[in-house]
């Protein structure tokens, strides 16, 4: 997406940005905590800390004495119930159970959640890896396969705690969220109103020629940087977003580049994904329309982080005039994309 790279001007901040009253989430987990943390259910730890990259939750690698390193998850407060966050460790545990490449929480006690000093945190083996190469037909119809058995999993059962992918969750209530909040310059309030009543009327349009599509448990946010490539294959890490939503969510992030080389990407991902799990092509009208939303959805989930050090620290770009004016193209771009006929694969 655009909007993770870091443009080639000066930052300067909107002054209509607002304070989030929210306060600090991670500011008492300092490394003594995340090791006492570990030592609290068990696991020895030798001292070894190795901060991950990670912005909606903490993540650390962990050295364990006379043991392999681990990594430790603590989760954003309140973003999630307990019960969402079993729901994914459930799934995932699923996923494992059918040898699929996915890296389940530990259990220990019996338990894969826990809690230490107010923060919820669990463990899990540590997964190396490799960014998959795309370019690479092989590579992409081997992923399109473990994400056909993925899904085949996935849609044995509905979640019950995690919410649906749906217009309103990711475009609606996020848009709504950054005007109510005055992050939108005011020389570009009009502009921005308007391009995401445009795109949103799209989006809505292209939801209801795709039909009733089958909503399944799914990764959530399968881009590259969560599909880690081994000499065995891929894994799939960090199902933190997982929801229900429809399979082709867990694929157009997969494609890049003009549309030929997205048709021809799409084509190697479905080669593969249709061995194991049938494809309805009606959800290829929603790729334009899940990009819209993913786009809309990113620029609030920025807004809502602001008061977290680590945000104004790795995204100095955000709230800037340049920032609003990048995302409003971006959004005619999306206007335009959706008048066009769906994405096919070759």
């Amino acid at each position: 997406m655009n909007s993770d790279l870091q443009p080639d001007f000066p930052a300067t901040p909107c002054a209509t940005a607002p304070v989030n009253p929210a306060g600090v989430p991670f500011a008492g987990l300092t490394p003594e905590c995340v090791l006492d943390a570990l030592d609290s259910i068990g696991l020895r730890t030798d001292g070894r800390l190795l901060t991950l990259n990670s912005y909606e939750n903490r993540v650390y690698q962990v050295g364990i004495e006379d043991s392999p390193f681990v990594v430790a998850k603590f989760y954003r407060p309140q973003r999630w119930s307990d019960a969402a966050i079993l729901e994914e460790h459930a799934f995932v545990a699923q996923l494992a159970e059918h040898e699929i490449p996915a890296v389940p929480a530990t259990v220990i006690d019996g338990r894969s959640l826990h809690e230490f000093a107010d923060f919820r945190f669990s463990v899990f083996p540590r997964q190396g890896g490799r960014a998959p190469e795309l370019e690479d037909r092989d590579t992409l119809e081997r992923i399109g396969r473990f994400l056909g058995r993925l899904h085949a999993v996935g849609g044995t059962r509905v979640y019950q705690e995690r919410p649906a992918l749906d217009i309103a969750g990711f475009g609606t209530e996020p848009r709504e969220f950054l005007l109510a909040h005055r992050f939108i310059p005011a020389e570009l309030l009009d502009a921005y109103t308007t391009i995401t009543t445009l795109a949103l009327e799209g989006v809505q349009h292209a939801f209801d020629r795709a039909g009733d599509v089958r909503s399944l448990r799914l990764h959530g946010d399968c881009h590259p940087g969560n599909v880690l490539w081994t000499d065995a294959g891929p894994h799939f890490v960090d199902f933190d977003d997982s929801r229900s939503g429809p399979a082709v969510q867990d694929l157009w992030m997969l494609l890049s580049g003009e549309r030929a080389e997205q048709s021809r990407a799409l084509g190697d991902l479905l080669a593969g994904y249709e061995d194991f799990c049938e494809f309805d092509t009606r959800e290829l009208y929603l790729i334009e329309a899940l990009r819209t939303l993913r786009l809309i959805h990113y620029a609030a989930w920025l807004a809502r982080r602001w008061d977290d050090p680590a945000f104004p620290a790795a995204f100095p770009w955000f709230n800037t005039q340049r920032y609003w004016e990048d995302r409003i193209i971006e959004l005619r771009e999306q206007v335009a994309a959706l008048s066009e006929p769906p994405l096919w694969p070759v």
